[in-house]
């Protein structure tokens, strides 16, 4: 090359900022398709569900509703895992406990153990007799009505995400039910003692869990924190209170997340609770000795103490939600499976194993593509959390689900793990209003605090929480408009 031939230092500049040019529309692809991945994998999700159906379920036509309910059954399921897994982890991940790439990782797999290992076989195809299947007219209307819940119920669990609400699946899936059925066979069809007990306990579940959590967080403040030797008091504490968590979550695997290998009645569960509580609490208290060893009398050393256990809670949460709630994304799709290959409809179904897997690993790629939004909400944004706050929350979700169970109740796990949130938060205000209150007393009237620095020193963000109990009372009327809007249109298009 000669020098005629060699590029100008004026060209190296043009060349320069077409390469800068180049370069900024790679960055700009980049960032305006990051938001797209989530949605990408998420469909490509659904589309393999129905893959698998096609395959398991045998040749079109007859197949096409089974395709078509597996794929919003599968957009369920990755809804559930967006939302409803977020109430096991947020508290641990808000009490730093756990990182939030950890909280996903535990949970996915003891989401997906749940399900697949101790998830029911046989579920309510009626949604704990929401509807009477016997008035419906036909096998058509009755898949119809199935596939409009499941949709409904997906549908509004979705936006509940995009605004940031942490709401209850299993009501959503009953507002889905109700609605097709009244939309199906009238209002006579609904059973309506049933639906009452779900409305109370929208007010029972979470002002219950508040209640437990509050008085936990209580017996810490008293019996340790305010100790004048945190680390002897922590000794003695500690292991009771790891003791009555291990206790509390036998109990409740035993009631609830076992009934596929066996049916334990409540006495029997609470036994069970009762040996594996005793056992922990001795295993405990050495390895609590033992840490403690060499601590700093202080609050910092105390959340270490607690780290772990918390840690084991929401491993132990995520299994029994996912035995349980599984049933939400795959009990409506279970129904629609029986009632297309027997040509019936019965109350109970057995749920096939590629259904259940669907249910399983949707609720995973959820928590994975769009749990992180809902775990910051419920970890750091209703109340500031620290492990011991975090581990009454989890204690109390526990407890409120042996309790309920007890008392016949319908419980949500969304309405106990956030009302437990709130009920930390609402103890931390009033014990932090008496106190400051006793202190005033001998503090001069110039230095005490007005009534609009109160206001702003809050611990409980009340946009938050005015935002999530709209969200739960809408929760059902807005799933059964839904799903009635939804069921009309299917039965004209296919009637």
């Amino acid at each position: 090359m000669t020098v005629a031939d060699r590029p100008s230092s004026k060209q190296w500049q043009t060349l320069d900022k077409d390469l800068g040019r180049i370069s900024q529309v790679e960055y700009a692809t980049a960032y305006v398709s990051r938001p797209l991945v989530g949605p990408g994998i998420a469909l490509i999700f659904m589309v393999l569900a129905g893959l698998a159906a096609g395959i398991f379920f045998g040749q079109f036509p007859s197949n096409f509703v089974v395709v078509a309910a597996a794929v919003v059954g599968a957009y369920m399921a990755l809804n559930i895992g967006a939302n409803d897994v977020a109430n096991n982890m947020g508290p641990a991940v808000g009490a730093n406990a756990l990182s939030m790439g950890g909280a996903i990782a535990i949970a996915a797999i003891f989401e997906s153990a749940g399900a697949l290992l101790a998830g029911g076989d046989v579920v309510s195809t009626i949604s704990k007799g929401i509807i009477d299947p016997s008035g419906m007219a036909e096998t058509r209307v009755f898949i119809w009505a199935m596939m409009a819940a499941l949709f409904s119920a997906a549908l509004w669990v979705n936006l509940a995400t995009k605004v940031g609400a942490p709401v209850s699946t299993t009501h959503s899936v009953v507002g889905g039910v109700m609605g097709a059925g009244i939309a199906a066979a009238g209002f006579a069809a609904v059973n309506w003692p049933t639906m009452g007990k779900i409305a109370a306990s929208w007010v029972i579940s979470p002002v219950l869990g508040g209640a437990i959590a509050a008085a936990f967080l209580a017996l810490i403040k008293s019996r340790i924190i305010y100790q004048e030797d945190k680390i002897a008091a922590a000794r003695k504490w500690v292991p009771i209170l790891v003791g009555i968590m291990a206790a509390a979550f036998a109990a409740y695997l035993a009631l609830k997340g076992l009934k596929r290998i066996i049916k334990i009645d409540i006495g029997t569960a609470l036994l069970i609770g009762l040996v594996i509580g005793m056992l922990t609490y001795f295993i405990t208290r050495p390895m609590i000795r033992r840490q403690s060893e060499g601590m700093e009398n202080r609050n910092k050393s105390l959340k270490v103490l607690f780290g772990l256990p918390l840690v084991f809670s929401a491993a132990l949460l995520s299994f029994a939600h996912g035995a349980n709630d599984v049933a939400n994304a795959v009990g409506p799709l279970a129904a629609i499976v029986h009632a297309t290959d027997a040509g019936n409809f019965a109350d109970k179904v057995a749920i096939p194993s590629w259904v259940m897997v669907i249910g399983a690993f949707g609720i995973s790629f959820g928590l994975f593509l769009f749990g992180p939004k809902l775990i910051r909400m419920v970890g750091n944004q209703i109340t500031k959390l620290n492990p011991m706050r975090a581990y009454c929350v989890a204690l109390s979700a526990a407890i409120t689900v042996i309790v309920a169970s007890w008392l016949g109740l319908p419980v949500s796990s969304t309405h106990i793990a956030v009302g437990g949130v709130f009920g930390v938060g609402f103890f931390r205000e009033w014990h932090m209003e008496r106190r400051r209150r006793n202190a005033n007393i001998a503090r001069p009237a110039k230095l005490t605090i007005a009534p609009e620095e109160r206001r702003r020193r809050k611990l409980v963000r009340r946009s938050h929480f005015m935002t999530i109990v709209a969200a739960w009372v809408v929760t059902v009327p807005a799933a059964a408009l839904m799903s009635a809007v939804i069921f009309f249109f299917l039965n004209a298009v296919t009637g």
